[in-house]
């Protein structure tokens, strides 16, 4: 039965890996590959941590040194005192998870809506907020601007609020389409056991669903927080006060007559939670990005 089965083409066969000659051209192809693409990857990092521990005008020096040549630790906590850098994580973190909070609720409740309740032409919106990734956030600035500038009916003016930031937010196509996903992936029959138990759709959601939902839940919140973490242009349009900046625009705002190895301290503790959030939450990514992938 084995003999039957048709082999897996590849770019190379496996008689010529089984070759001490193809082994060798196999792992050392590679290991070459590997350690570019981790220099690309790993090379800016490195060189924004290592750059606040130099002087300023080894900082400057050209060509650059590949290692500090007098190590300065004390340039992070000069960093973390002269550009408040705990008052500007305390406002991002605000900012983060404030936009979670609306996103998981009306995110959640627009794939569950398309996913299990089927209204119609439910495809048809679930086809438009797709639509909507395909449109350059560029393109979007100046009308959401104009929006919380003078929100609609109500008239009233969202610049300098937290409000500017969460709302636009909220309607989040590509985390709407990763739940809905997922949604799909849960068996009909425990839907149909709750309604024959008299459960509305809400205790449905709220009972059932949500509970079976915390591996996509969890991408949903990291890519949240660290969409709003990352954001520059946006927060330094309707944010001016430099009290309640996030912290990409807090450094960028205080770093006037700021020497260089001590702004570049500041942008590598920026950096520092998105990469820890990565870390330690890489496999709970993964896994929740294919959950749902196959169904039964």
């Amino acid at each position: 039965m084995a003999a039957n089965q048709p082999q897996q083409r590849t770019l190379i066969s496996a008689a010529a890996l089984n070759r001490p000659r193809g082994k060798f051209i196999y792992w050392t192809v590679l290991s070459l590959t590997v350690v570019v693409f981790t220099l690309v990857f790993l090379g800016p990092l490195y060189w924004m941590v290592s750059g606040g521990f130099k002087s300023a005008q080894e900082v400057l020096q050209n060509p650059p040194t590949l290692f500090p040549k007098d190590p300065k630790p004390g340039t992070y906590k000069t960093a973390w005192s002269q550009l408040k850098i705990a008052r500007l994580l305390f406002n991002t973190m605000y900012y983060a998870f404030g936009a979670l909070a609306f996103q998981l609720v009306f995110d959640v409740a627009a794939a569950y809506a398309i996913s299990k309740l089927r209204p119609v032409l439910g495809n048809l919106i679930l086809g438009m907020m797709l639509a909507t990734l395909m449109i350059p956030a560029a393109v979007l600035i100046v009308p959401q601007y104009l929006t919380v500038l003078d929100l609609p009916l109500l008239h009233i003016n969202l610049i300098g609020t937290p409000w500017a930031i969460w709302l636009p937010t909220v309607a989040n196509g590509f985390n709407i389409f990763l739940l809905k996903r997922f949604f799909d992936s849960i068996p009909e029959d425990l839907m149909s056991a709750a309604a024959i138990d008299g459960a509305s759709p809400l205790r449905t959601l709220w009972s059932i669903v949500l509970p079976m939902s915390r591996p996509i839940l969890g991408v949903v919140s990291i890519f949240a927080v660290v969409n709003v973490w990352k954001d520059f242009l946006w927060p330094m349009l309707v944010q001016p006060d430099t009290d309640k900046q996030p912290i990409n625009i807090g450094i960028n705002s205080l770093s006037q007559g700021v020497p260089q190895n001590v702004l570049i301290a500041a942008l590598a503790i920026s950096a520092l939670p998105t990469i820890a959030i990565f870390l330690l939450f890489q496999r709970n990514i993964m896994s929740g990005l294919t959950a749902g992938s196959l169904k039964g």
